[in-house]
This record gives structure tokens, sequence and C-alpha cells, in this order.
């Protein structure tokens, strides 16, 4: 593609007000609602924990932390490969673009299956959403998580299947960015739940 047909591609893509492509606003507009979201939830749990006084069992006696570390660890991999993807992609390095999407999507759905095999482990010892506050507080934000990681694999394998199509190349990487975005808020936000909900 010659250099005057990706300006017209680009030029013919609509701009927000900001001088942002209207794709990218939308995402962000989406995850402020998403933040707000998850900020409920969070403070809902704090609130729960410590603002009661109600007793509260030990995350290290009842969830399964050494497993769910792993499964962290792969969710910031994933995060990395997306930065590698979105990389490639303004290099219109096809090749790595199609290479590191791959790789995300992997690791998103690692990510989902691991879960769910938590999520297995845990129902058989007992721990249910009906075993207490923790029990309801625990599974409403990971499930909510897992949904929302859940639509970003689904996502990120359109993505990738219109990059084996070549409908990034030129120069026209916008879809990889706005799901790049999401997936980066989805890692961030996982990471703190990991640190609220396991680790204190």
């Amino acid at each position: 593609m010659s250099a005057h047909a990706t300006a017209v591609g680009h030029a013919a893509q609509p701009q927000g007000g900001v001088g942002v492509y209207t794709q990218k606003v939308g995402m962000w507009v989406f995850l402020v609602s998403e933040v707000m979201f998850f900020t409920a939830l969070i403070g809902s749990y704090i609130i729960l924990r410590w603002g009661t006084g109600a007793p509260w069992p030990d995350p290290r006696t009842v969830l399964a932390i050494p497993i769910t570390a792993l499964n962290t660890f792969i969710l910031i991999c994933s995060s990395v490969s997306m930065v590698k993807a979105y990389a490639a992609a303004t290099r219109d390095d096809q090749a790595g673009l199609k290479k590191w999407l791959l790789l995300t999507v992997l690791g998103g759905a690692t990510f989902v299956s691991v879960q769910a095999f938590e999520y297995h482990h845990l129902v058989e010892k007992g721990f249910l959403p009906s075993s207490g506050v923790f029990g309801s507080a625990f599974y409403t934000m990971t499930g909510f998580h897992g949904f929302h990681v859940t639509c970003g694999v689904i996502s990120m394998i359109w993505v990738t299947i219109r990059a084996f199509r070549g409908k990034y190349a030129g120069g026209n990487y916008r879809g990889v960015e706005t799901i790049g975005l999401y997936w980066h808020f989805v890692d961030l936000v996982w990471i703190i739940l990991f640190t609220i909900v396991y680790l204190i």
C-alpha cells in the first residue's frame, strides 16, 4: 500500500473532537464506566471486611493462592504480548502482529481455564457463594472479572482473525490499539483484586 493510500485511509476514518479517533474515545468512555463498576465492588468488599468488624476467614486457608499467583503471572505476560502486538502493528510487522496476538489469546484463555479449575476445586472443598459474606464477595468480584476476561478473549480472537486476513496492514492498527486498552484494563483490575482478596 502506498503512503498516499494509507493517508487517505486514515483520513477517511472519523476523528473525535479532541483529535482522537472515535473507537478509542468510545473505549475510554466504556473503561471509565468499568472503573466505577469495579471501584464499587472493591469498595464494598473493603467495607464488608474491615468496616463491619465481622469475623473474616483467612484467605490463605481457603483460597488456592499458589495456583492463582501463577495465573496472575500468565495474565501479566499476556499484557506484555499485547504490547508487543501493538508495537508490531505500528511497524506494519504482520508476522509479529499475528504471533503476539495468538500468544495474547492463549494467555487469556489459559487464565480463564485456570480460574474455572480454581472454582471447581473450591466448590469441591465446600466453599460456595452461599458460604457467607466472604464467599459471596469472592465469587461476585472474581466472577465478574472472569466474565470481562472471557469477553476480552473472544474480542481478541476476532481481532486475530482480522489480522490473519490482513485488515491491519498498511498502518491501520486502530483495532489492535483499541482492544489493547481493554486488555490492559482487565489485567490491572486483576492485579488489584488478587492483592486485596488473596494476599491481604
